[in-house]
């Protein structure tokens, strides 16, 4: 849910307190969890992209696909592995890369694996990327302009350039 941190204090008890205001309703929540423990996850909040902007990039991996006469997906995959800042690298050890490769990649099409060396003994580094299913606006914006470039290399007709910046537009809303 979308939030805003309000207060960060201190009680005499030395406990930290943290206040939270949102627009949802969060009393059936409230009820359900007051008087346990929780787990809480805070991450700065980014607009999800729009199916509009989903529905393009489709379009345009369709059209790439269908010149350089290659599968969609790999047009999709190509793609990802040059989107800024959808991976992380993580070092495992050797015994569980298989099943973290394998676990990664039954999450969709674009949920990617290179594996790398490590300089741990018995260990591998796994750069995972996420598939666009996570991105946020400014990520799909970044798959679509990459998209865009290559059709326009090979000229394949894209979405003008002032209808493109609307739509880019309407993803901060």
């Amino acid at each position: 849910m979308k939030a805003r941190l309000k207060d960060l204090s201190i009680s005499m008890d030395g406990d930290f307190r943290l206040t939270v205001t949102t627009l949802d309703d969060i009393r059936a929540l409230w009820d359900d969890l007051k008087d346990g423990d929780v787990r809480i996850e805070i991450k700065r909040w980014h607009d999800k992209r729009s199916l509009t902007a989903n529905s393009y990039a489709w379009v345009l991996i369709d059209k790439l696909a269908e010149k350089l006469n290659v599968g969609k997906i790999d047009v999709y995959r190509a793609t990802i592995l040059n989107v800024g800042g959808v991976s992380t690298t993580v070092c495992v050890k050797d015994i569980a890369a298989d099943a973290l490769e394998s676990t990664w990649r039954e999450r969709g099409l674009g949920w990617l694996v290179e594996r790398n060396e490590s300089k741990l003994a018995g260990c591998t580094n796994l750069t995972l990327y996420y598939g666009s299913s996570v991105y946020d606006k400014k990520q799909m914006g970044q798959l679509i302009d990459r998209l865009v470039d290559e059709c326009k290399e090979l000229n394949i007709e894209t979405m003008p350039p002032a209808e493109l910046a609307a739509l880019k537009e309407s993803w901060k809303q």
